[in-house]
């Protein structure tokens, strides 16, 4: 084969890689919601519990992945990225004992995105056009959600997840230009876990596990949080930025479409007008961003 031609078709099985790269890693961030609520509705295993299994599975699949690429015995990450990975991994277990997977997937990438556009508001950004508009779209869908009705999510658990979705909104800006992605990430589950084992040991009176719950904690931090974050990190240098941030908001669709087929859930009206309101808003503002002015 001329060389152009293995050229061609070198990038044609690039880009093909990279999209099936980015495929795996957005149902593995969706598996995380799918695997916490399943644990919820099927086993006695209590939030703290998942928190501690879930981060020490994933330090330690991520500390066998860092190994297995490289012997590098550089450390990485700091207490204070540790502690706001542990704040999101606890608060995303306590929000989902009351919600639904897809409720709590959008919320939780709902308030990623509104925490990285806010510091870019305060890093002096400035919105025009069809970015003010998304905004108040999805501040709009957001407030729809949430307000008071029989189809309203409990407000106990959506403020947990929306406070989950802002600590690991300040996880991910703290970790920009902070080195290689994969080996922060790795060094910061290793240091949270010494912040989940302590809530376990604060909790311990009311600690309950079973197979089932263990499990899903298991799988939830070994595969779709270590496992899924190398994919991720794999896939994202190869990425524009607009790819990479709108990518990611089809995790809640994921997770909806998971919730329905795999956890017997129910899509209701609210939560569908909500989705298509706060997504389609972030989606403008992330898009509006990329224009040349």
């Amino acid at each position: 084969m001329p060389a152009k031609g293995r050229d061609r078709q070198n990038r044609r099985m690039s880009r093909a890689g990279v999209m099936v790269l980015t495929v795996l890693s957005m149902l593995a961030f969706a598996g995380n919601s799918l695997l916490c609520r399943a644990a919820f509705n099927s086993s006695r295993i209590d939030a703290a519990s998942f928190t501690a299994i879930r981060v020490a599975s994933g330090a330690a699949a991520l500390f066998m992945i860092v190994q297995m690429r490289s012997a590098s015995r550089e450390r990485a990450g700091s207490w204070t990225s540790a502690f706001a990975l542990f704040a999101y991994a606890a608060a995303f277990s306590y929000a989902y004992v009351g919600l639904t997977a897809a409720t709590g997937a959008l919320l939780l990438f709902g308030a990623v995105q509104a925490t990285m556009i806010g510091f870019g508001l305060y890093s002096g950004e400035h919105l025009h056009g069809w970015q003010i508009a998304g905004l108040a779209c999805a501040f709009l869908g957001l407030v729809g959600l949430l307000l008071p009705g029989l189809a309203a999510p409990p407000l106990q658990g959506s403020v947990l997840m929306l406070a989950a979705g802002v600590a690991w909104g300040v996880y991910t800006l703290r970790g920009k230009g902070s080195g290689d992605p994969l080996l922060v990430t790795a060094g910061n589950f290793l240091r949270a876990v010494v912040y989940a084992a302590a809530l376990s040991v604060a909790t311990l009176p009311w600690a309950t596990l079973d197979g089932t719950g263990v499990a899903c904690a298991v799988a939830s931090g070994a595969l779709t949080s270590g496992i899924g974050y190398a994919i991720w990190y794999a896939a994202l240098p190869r990425l524009k930025v607009a790819s990479a941030a709108t990518v990611q908001l089809s995790v809640p669709v994921i997770a909806a479409a998971g919730g329905i087929a795999l956890l017997g859930e129910t899509a209701t009206l609210r939560l569908l007008m909500a989705s298509i309101a706060i997504l389609g808003g972030i989606a403008l503002v992330i898009l509006g961003r990329q224009r040349p002015r």
